[in-house]
């Protein structure tokens, strides 16, 4: 762990510096959620912008970087509410984005996020073995190119990092920008009336977070993977009609996104209890420490110490009242009487908090395995989602609430309202612990730390809620245009809130299949048994990354193992080379370090150059209505096939890197 207790961290640069990346990042995660569902981690990016800027003034430091960081990842990781809000105008209850009532929900969610990590901080982040996969690349980033570290070690790290951003960026530049590259390949095909499907991503990103996952993460997600779509999808699709007209490939996709994927969501559900249970008496255990060690006084300069219980008391006292009149103000709308708008409003307040504070370590756990952009937080929010409404339907029935048919959708759209808060207390939770463990490695301040979280979920929550409503306004959603005369083919697809509206519609209008996610919570149970019995033999196969394996698509899941497997074959490659040599422990500590760097590197150059390519596609689309700007019309029919050679390519570079002496 590096520390230097001398060196300033709150600087006002630094809090300016990172409230205008948060807007950038948080605007981009906004667009590009909305359009494709998927977000991206805005930590690594943040770091390398942060010393970029920086270092033109001569005082800056480490600790101020890391600062600027943690507050940017805070708030591009808040944009993940988008998964779930769009839902209220899909179910027709909203028509135009209230902006105070969005950046409350957000910063009451958000904030929440951050008071309920506290104390799982030391157990999950000091004590533990846990990857936190990006907190780590972020970490060594800042280490190596501290200039206090100008030395031979360090200039090799920065070759190792720089080496590693280069060709991520060359690799993005040519897929996600010309377009001339696939991103990965699908292959499926039909077998006595069963659909096989196989999906291969190239992205080096994730590459670079698989080899910091390592190995036993890897092989869960694999046999995760294995399982929806060698037994579950083939399985399924015969028992099933389809238009003659379909390919295998969309069969096996639709199987796996209306089946298999609910299947994923029930082993994600009770390996996320299992891990609850396990986590249960370190939860315990680190609130007994806080409150051993926090006083009713404000820290000063303390290097090890938490946010005080005082100050957690009143912010979680100003969060929660914020969040009751949030909801009343939201149901404020309904033709609810007065006592049930109370009631409403204590209910979704009440399950905002409780489900928030269990699902906050569970989040943490994810992210220390697979890393913040592969935990499946859409998933949280569909368990989220399931509870809520069936909370929200037993409280309905017992008081009569749907003798008037119209009080179905505004149950529904509540349920969405509190899913919203729930996952912005989910998604948080999965980026501040991350955030923490980087500020542990580099000697930050806890507390400090926290702080600075608070002041990105802020800042994020401003800038959420207008770009929200500039994006709506200017394409809709699918299934919900604010103006009749738009033209429907330009609307964003929001497809995980469109799956939260649909998992509501159907709770409410019991119309859900259940049988899935009972199959997959016995297959979750199935699993937690297996790894119970690997760890009597120093083995392990994490659930919740089984789960994760069978939730997450394979262009996710494959770069990820594979990058778990490279560090696993260069390890036993390495203990073989120095088995007898007397400083085998300093070779092998070396050869890691470099590997762990170039993987870093791998997700700067994808993660910054995803940045600028969100950037450039939202001033693009808004000027000249072109959502590929930089796509260049391509005479290659093999796309698909040099992906695949130029992702063997980097693999082959990354494994010479890490065997290099």
């Amino acid at each position: 762990m590096y520390r230097k207790n001398s060196l300033p961290e709150f600087t006002l640069r630094g809090i300016i510096l990172g409230s205008i990346l948060t807007v950038i990042f948080t605007a981009s995660n906004v667009y590009l959620g909305l359009k494709v569902g998927l977000t991206f981690s805005t930590s690594i990016p943040a770091v390398v912008i942060a010393m970029a800027v920086l270092k033109f003034f001569k005082d800056s430091n480490i600790l101020e970087n890391n600062m600027v960081q943690t507050q940017v990842s805070a708030a591009g990781t808040l944009s993940a509410v988008i998964f779930v809000i769009p839902g209220l105008f899909m179910c027709g209850y909203w028509f135009e984005f209230p902006l105070w009532l969005t950046f409350m929900l957000c910063l009451c969610g958000g904030g929440l996020g951050v008071l309920f990590t506290i104390p799982l901080r030391k157990t999950m982040v000091v004590e533990s073995k846990l990857a936190y996969p990006e907190g780590r690349a972020a970490a060594e980033i800042l280490k190596v190119a501290n200039k206090d570290q100008a030395d031979k070690k360090g200039k090799i790290g920065l070759k190792e990092i720089g080496l590693g951003a280069i060709l991520a960026s060359i690799v993005s530049l040519f897929s996600s920008g010309f377009k001339l590259i696939a991103g990965g390949s699908s292959f499926a095909f039909m077998w006595q009336k069963m659909a096989f499907g196989l999906s291969m991503g190239y992205s080096v990103a994730l590459l670079g977070a698989g080899y910091l996952v390592g190995i036993a993460g890897g092989v869960a997600l694999l046999a995760g993977m294995i399982l929806a779509w060698a037994v579950f999808v083939p399985y399924f699709s015969v028992k099933e009609s389809f238009d003659i007209s379909l390919s295998a490939l969309d069969i096996a996709n639709q199987i796996w996104a209306q089946k298999v994927r609910l299947i994923g969501t029930g082993a994600i559900a009770i390996a996320a209890l299992w891990t609850l249970l396990e986590l249960a008496k370190p939860v315990y255990e680190g609130m007994k420490n806080l409150l051993k060690t926090t006083s009713f006084n404000t820290y000063k300069d303390s290097k090890d110490t938490d946010l005080s219980l005082k100050v957690m008391l009143i912010l979680f006292a100003l969060m929660v009242f914020g969040l009751f009149v949030s909801f009343y103000a939201f149901v404020a709308d309904s033709n609810l009487s007065s006592s049930h708008q109370v009631l409403f409003a204590f209910l979704g307040t009440l399950l905002a908090v409780f489900i928030g504070f269990f699902v906050a370590s569970a989040c943490g756990y994810m992210a220390g395995l697979v890393g913040s952009s592969s935990s499946p937080i859409s998933g949280i929010g569909i368990i989220a989602i399931m509870v809520s409404s069936l909370i929200i339907l037993l409280i309905g029935y017992k008081i009569n609430l749907f003798s008037d048919p119209l009080m179905a959708k505004f149950a529904i759209a509540f349920a969405i309202f509190t899913t919203s808060v729930i996952l912005a207390i989910a998604a948080i939770s999965n980026d501040n612990l991350q955030d923490l463990k980087t500020g542990y490695l580099v000697g930050a301040t806890p507390w400090k730390q926290q702080v600075s979280l608070i002041i990105g979920c802020f800042f994020g929550a401003l800038a959420i809620a207008p770009v929200l409503n500039l994006l709506y306004q200017a394409y809709g959603f699918v299934g919900a245009m604010p103006r009749e005369d738009m033209d429907a083919a330009n609307a964003l697809a929001a497809p995980q809130a469109n799956l939260m509206n649909t998992i509501a519609q159907g709770i409410f209008n019991a119309n859900i299949d259940w049988n899935y996610i009972i199959i997959g919570a016995f297959v979750g149970i199935g699993v937690i048994i297996i790894d119970r019995l690997l760890r009597k033999k120093n083995m392990s196969l994490p659930p919740l990354a089984v789960g994760i394996g069978i939730y997450l698509p394979p262009v996710v899941s494959t770069p990820l193992f594979i990058g778990g497997l490279i560090a696993y074959l260069t390890k036993k490659r390495l203990e073989n080379k120095y088995h007898n040599n007397a400083h085998k422990k300093e070779f092998m500590q070396e050869h890691e370090q470099k590997g762990i760097l170039f993987a870093s590197g791998l997700i700067v150059g994808e993660s910054i150059f995803g940045v600028l390519i969100a950037g450039l596609t939202v001033f693009s689309v808004s000027k000249y209505g072109i959502e590929n700007p930089l796509a260049i019309t391509s005479s290659f029919q093999n796309s698909e096939s040099i992906g695949l050679i130029v992702f063997a390519m980097i693999i082959f570079i990354f494994i010479k890197r890490v065997l290099k002496k």
